[in-house]
């Protein structure tokens, strides 16, 4: 197994790169297996994925549930894995910065904030979010290895912000030392393209709201880091409800016919 300092040196190269890379949102362990044995060089955990397998809506895991899940992925692979820590399941500064000294010790090597504050449904004001970032950054290179972190403004994807309140977010988390920046909500590449050329921080883009945005075109938008959230888990549910249905409603078992074979999954893991 690679070691959490050849883990966390890893993700530091692929975001100092040229070329853009994938980061696929497994939703478990057995997700996260497949994905790396298919070469993706790296992983990040989706908050409503892991909610949903717990049966809840996103937004419903506590911060040790969350932690749980990250140590989980981080222990089941030998790529780097960075989380999605929602808004630090905490508002002030000092529980945010203890959320990511948390979250190192389970073997992630990277993490992302968010400005939103789901009690208050609101963007929190620029002044306390930057706070925010900021105590997570200090607590982030207080770390013995690299972690990466990530500073999210959510404005256009919660409450639907006009692009320029955004990118004046994203400019202040990176005054504040962020590593990342990310702004779920884009859905074009012009949308991309002002936020790269605003900032001089790798971008992460979310593919699930840009598609049909390839990989090629979303580099050459400028993105660096490319999520796809909680998609791959929806893609996977969306077989079983069709199933259930079949079952249920007519009786029939047709779905069988397009399923992977065990020893196909088998063959991925070996």
């Amino acid at each position: 197994m690679a070691t959490r300092d050849e883990k966390a040196k890893a993700l530091k190269q692929l975001h100092e790169g040229e070329q853009a890379f994938i980061v696929p949102n497994p939703w478990d362990a057995g997700s996260a297996r497949l994905l790396e044995a298919l070469g993706f060089r790296a992983l990040a955990t989706t908050s409503a994925g892991f909610a949903y397998t717990l049966g809840r809506r996103d937004g419903g895991v506590t911060l040790e549930d969350a932690l749980a899940h990250c140590r989980a992925l981080a222990d089941a692979t030998d790529v780097p894995v960075t989380a999605d820590l929602e808004n630090g399941f905490a508002s002030s500064p000092d529980a945010v910065a203890d959320t990511i000294r948390k979250a190192a010790q389970t073997g992630i090597v990277g993490g992302s904030i968010e400005d939103y504050d789901p009690e208050g449904d609101r963007i929190y004001d620029l002044g306390h979010a930057v706070e925010r970032v900021q105590a997570a950054v200090e607590a982030a290179r207080e770390l013995p290895f690299p972690f990466a972190l990530t500073a999210r403004a959510e404005g256009r994807l919660r409450k639907n912000d006009d692009l320029n309140t955004v990118i004046k977010r994203l400019q202040a988390f990176q005054s504040a030392g962020a590593d990342v920046l990310y702004a779920p909500g884009l859905t074009t590449l012009d949308e991309v393209r002002r936020v790269v050329e605003a900032v001089d921080r790798p971008v992460n883009v979310l593919a699930s709201m840009l598609y049909p945005a390839t990989v090629a075109e979303l580099a050459d938008a400028g993105a660096r880091r490319i999520s796809i959230g909680g998609a791959l888990c929806y893609a996977a549910m969306s077989p079983i409800l069709k199933a259930g249905k079949e079952m249920l409603n007519d009786g029939s078992f047709s779905w069988i016919e397009t399923i992977v074979s065990p020893s196909e999954l088998r063959d991925v893991l070996e």
